[in-house]
């Protein structure tokens, strides 16, 4: 109990301590940006912001044509540098270069695949090299990594983009057997569970448009969380219907006798409401092998 207790006050001081370094930083960076606000460049001249602007997606129409190794060796350094729960790289980034190997992941074939998988197997060991005890496996964990995760394929998102290099982020590694990823890649059977594919490379041909963004409410919140009204519910419907906007997947809809583009979304897409389940998705039985769901001892 005593040692416990040191470490929470240990915790709690480094917390502390860290606090008042970075309020310090803080302060410091808050008087150089009021110095700079009349200087700072607009964000139409901005080249990162401009590079996530203009971030698109490329839905399988890949060509057969390799992204060169010194752009994917600088868009994994670049993933590799994203903000990450105490520092500690919950993630591991498998690099596919076999088109028959992508299809088999996921379903799209591009010019390199980055599977991004919540990992805590290198913590694990590194742990037993030195004699510690190291359990992750808790839903806390989890959700953990997988933020890292996903940061972290964002960024190689930007990244790639920066150079040229389009890309996708797909679930697709969630479909079918999800079994066979493990099979296929070996992966550890324990902590360790894929998140994401990013598909990279260049397209077939150049996207018609760049695809819209809702930007209003219902997606910005200030101060609290705010419930939309009918009436703002009612404007999203529009905004999505008006084809100017880009935000449809499918700009048939109409075509395909739907009244309103979210009716095909919620009906053919999404599919009607599912019924209670009586069993176990395959998900959750994944979860369960991999060690992170906290079972009750009965």
């Amino acid at each position: 109990m005593v040692k416990a207790a040191e470490k929470q006050d240990s915790r709690r001081s480094f917390l502390r301590d860290s606090a008042l370094a970075g309020g310090g930083l803080l302060a410091f960076e808050a008087g150089a940006a009021g110095l700079a606000a009349d200087t700072a460049p607009a964000a139409s001249s901005n080249e990162v912001i401009r590079t996530i602007r203009g971030l698109r997606t490329i839905h399988g129409n890949f060509l057969d044509k390799p992204v060169p190794e010194a752009a994917l060796q600088t868009i994994l350094q670049a993933s590799l540098r994203t903000a990450n729960a105490s520092n500690n790289q919950s993630y591991s980034i498998i690099v596919i270069k076999d088109r028959g190997m992508m299809g088999r992941v996921c379903g799209y074939k591009g010019g390199c695949l980055l599977l991004y998988c919540a990992d805590y197997n290198r913590m694990k060991a590194s742990a037993e090299s030195l004699g510690h005890e190291y359990d992750p496996g808790t839903m806390e964990s989890f959700v953990t990594a997988a933020i890292n995760t996903v940061l972290a394929a964002q960024t190689a998102v930007i990244a790639a983009r920066s150079l040229g290099v389009d890309s996708l982020l797909t679930n697709g590694i969630h479909r079918g057997d999800m079994e066979r990823l493990w099979t296929l890649l070996d992966l550890p059977q324990t902590h360790c569970f894929p998140i994401i594919a990013l598909v990279l490379g260049y397209p077939t041909e150049e996207p018609a448009v760049l695809k819209g963004r809702l930007d209003g409410a219902g997606v910005i919140h200030n101060e609290k969380y705010h419930r939309l009204t009918k009436e703002e519910a009612e404007e999203i419907t529009r905004e999505y219907d008006d084809k100017q906007r880009h935000l449809a997947m499918n700009d048939n809809w109409g075509g395909e006798g739907y009244k309103h583009y979210l009716d095909w979304y919620f009906k053919a897409w999404v599919g009607e409401p599912a019924k209670a389940r009586t069993e176990e998705t395959q998900m959750l039985r994944r979860l369960k092998r991999s060690g992170f769901v906290e079972l009750q001892k009965v």
